[in-house]
């Protein structure tokens, strides 16, 4: 299969979806690999080193014409006018929170397969959590930046001093994202708290941290306690393939100490603040009232280098499916392994996943099963 590597053009985004060993495992598989020029420089990758790899480097428009396009983050306005019915798309997506972005795809007939609802037979979401797991740990290394005076914080070391005592962390959420902040918190000797409200996960949390980091039911009566002595406050909720919900209101944000700080990493889903709104690496933060806001869209890109090892060693062995056609058999057979099933978005203009079609207020799905060897 011909398989094209795009160099991302949102703002600040310097990661890339596959790294020179990616591309070589995939042509000694027998597959061609394009990459547009200089897309791997952001990650410390050469054109060279994908050349050396077995990769061709070409201009960005020679790269549309693959059948398998790669990204990382969704394709901006200008790269959804250039996809076509015969491709299919393998990236981050997020559509729940991009209607815009799910009608460019359906309007282009394109299959995409996002990464982010990529489910395991275990339900887990292989393709998501290690940037979770980056993103969770850099919502306390950029939080606790944003809390300096310096950078017009409330002035407070997450470790305290001796005699003095440490920040609070409040986390709200105890999956992936959740767990990393609270343990870099943790580690960095802050006092933190985690709000849950699975039982399981709360269990699952309480052994990991063996009493280092506290745990507590999420309700509006815990919110209405802890927010008031909180320093910093990281939004950690995810609903696999939906909008994020709404926990925190204006009034929540309000209960804050002037000077703390919210990082909301659910924003990618749309956040998980009333007061939550898309900012950049070049300006993260905003104020409502006086808590600090920072809602980076696209947190991992701060340490492309690492991020892209780490999504590329994640998504190596789907790319490999795909480029040998899974998608292709699915359709034709009805048997539909749980990470295809899960994954496909959009296919032949329709929206093809239950939760995106319902945070999007739309109808469509069937494609699995006799309906999706109907439809081919």
């Amino acid at each position: 299969m011909r398989i094209g590597v795009l160099r991302e053009i949102k703002p600040q985004e310097r990661r890339v979806a596959l790294t020179p060993a990616g591309a070589a495992s995939l042509v000694a598989a027998g597959h061609a690999v394009s990459v547009e020029r200089e897309a791997g420089v952001g990650s410390g990758h050469a054109d060279g080193d994908y050349v050396a790899a077995g990769a061709a480097v070409m201009a960005r428009e020679a790269i549309f014409e693959a059948e398998l396009l790669v990204k990382v983050k969704e394709p901006q306005p200008e790269e959804v006018a250039q996809l076509r019915a015969d491709q299919l798309l393998f990236a981050y997506l997020h559509l729940a929170a991009e209607p815009s972005l799910a009608q460019g795809l359906l309007q282009r007939g394109v299959g995409a397969i996002a990464y982010e609802t990529v489910q395991d037979e275990h339900g887990q979401l292989p393709l998501l959590v290690p940037m979770s797991e980056i993103a969770g740990r850099l919502a306390v290394q950029l939080g606790a930046q944003a809390l300096l005076a310096t950078a017009g914080g409330r002035g407070v070391l997450l470790g305290g001093a001796p005699g003095v005592l440490p920040a609070r962390v409040l986390v709200l959420g105890g999956g992936v994202v959740g767990m990393e902040a609270a343990r870099v918190a943790s580690g960095l000797g802050a006092e933190v708290i985690v709000l849950e409200r699975d039982p399981v996960r709360l269990r699952v949390l309480e052994r990991a941290f063996d009493g280092r980091v506290r745990t507590c039911y999420s309700d509006e009566a815990a919110l209405e306690a802890l927010l008031p002595a909180t320093d910093l406050l990281v939004g950690a909720v995810l609903l696999p393939g939906r909008e994020a919900p709404k926990l925190l209101r204006q009034a929540h944000i309000a209960r804050m100490p002037a000077g703390s700080v919210f990082v909301d990493v659910a924003i990618d889903q749309g956040g998980c603040a009333e007061t939550s709104r898309p900012t950049t690496h070049q300006e993260p933060t905003y104020r409502v009232g006086e808590v600090i806001h920072l809602c980076v869209t696209n947190l991992p890109a701060a340490c492309p280098r690492t991020a892209t090892a780490a999504l590329t060693q994640a998504t190596l062995p789907y790319l490999h499916r795909l480029a040998g056609g899974a998608l292709a058999r699915a359709i034709d057979t009805g048997d539909w392994p749980c990470w295809l099933r899960t994954g496909l978005n959009v296919h032949g203009g329709g929206l093809v996943h239950p939760a995106v079609a319902a945070s999007l207020g739309r109808a469509d799905v069937p494609l699995p099963g006799a309906a999706a060897r109907g439809a081919a």
